[in-house]
């Protein structure tokens, strides 16, 4: 994420932020040092949570440590969303309180005018990826296939799949059936961080994780699949159908379909990869 858009600023304050499960997160203790003016925020949450009983026992909803850029590189911090902000600030007293809430409606704004019009989203996307130098061919590639990915998440939200480390887990089975890799290992083959890693496949790869994650929801679909067992069971023979592919592809060309191609800026004096 550019270093522009990981920052938004209230009142002079530097609020740090990601962009996670379609919204913007915020660093919790950025919110209490813009609101507060606190030497040592780290001390003032402790607090707050120790006077607001109701506030820790729903902390675990609040806040989820997060990949954000420190000083000493990427580090897992304790973010939240809009909604687990007005819940912190409702324990915080401070003048501010009000102009922070009307500043997180602001920031909010796109996502709201996305939600209310789709395409704005779609379009935002296509620009993100045109400036990064992908081809129309790759854009429409991976377009397509995330109209696939969220027709499956879309199934398995009605069918039970509640939890984000069920989505994570059933993603994951998905993809180490077809790729013989876990998300993980993938990510580290492309020397990746907390980038998206469809955002960095290239068109075959992009291809058989759309042919496995539609291979899955179709599977689930004729089975009624409810709940994570029987998702995980759907999740594994969708994931085969496109290994099988996978593999047959690979036969006849003689070239492997995972990658270690990647997006990421060029280092210094090192020619960037391309992706078509």
């Amino acid at each position: 994420m550019d270093e522009d858009k990981a920052l938004a600023a209230f009142e002079g304050k530097k609020i740090r932020r990601t962009w996670h499960n379609e919204e913007w997160w915020f660093v919790i203790e950025d919110i209490v040092e813009a609101l507060t003016d606190s030497v040592d925020p780290k001390g003032y949450i402790k607090d707050m949570r120790r006077r607001d009983e109701e506030l820790s026992k729903g902390w675990g909803q609040i806040a989820t440590p997060l990949a954000i850029s420190t000083p000493g590189g990427l580090q897992n911090v304790n973010c939240t969303n809009t909604e687990g902000a007005f819940r912190i600030i409702q324990s915080i007293s401070s003048p501010r309180a009000e102009p922070f809430k009307l500043w997180l409606a602001k920031v909010g704004y796109e996502r709201v005018q996305e939600m209310g019009n789709p395409e704005l989203s779609l379009n935002r996307a296509r620009e993100t990826w045109q400036k990064h130098g992908m081809s129309l061919k790759w854009i429409q590639q991976r377009m397509m296939g995330q109209e696939t990915r969220n027709k499956l998440t879309d199934y398995w939200k009605n069918h039970d799949i509640t939890k984000e480390q069920e989505f994570a887990i059933l993603t994951n089975i998905i993809h180490k059936e077809w790729s013989e890799v876990t998300v993980k290992e993938h990510k580290e083959l492309k020397n990746l961080k907390n980038q998206n890693l469809r955002d960095h496949m290239n068109e075959a790869e992009l291809i058989f994780t759309a042919l496995a994650e539609m291979s899955t929801r179709q599977i689930a679909e004729s089975v009624e699949a409810e709940g994570l067992p029987e998702n995980k069971l759907a999740a594994k023979s969708g994931g085969g159908i496109a290994k099988k592919a996978r593999l047959d592809l690979e036969k006849k060309t003689g070239r492997k379909v995972i990658s270690e191609e990647n997006y990421l800026p060029p280092e210094e004096g090192k020619e960037p990869e391309k992706i078509v």
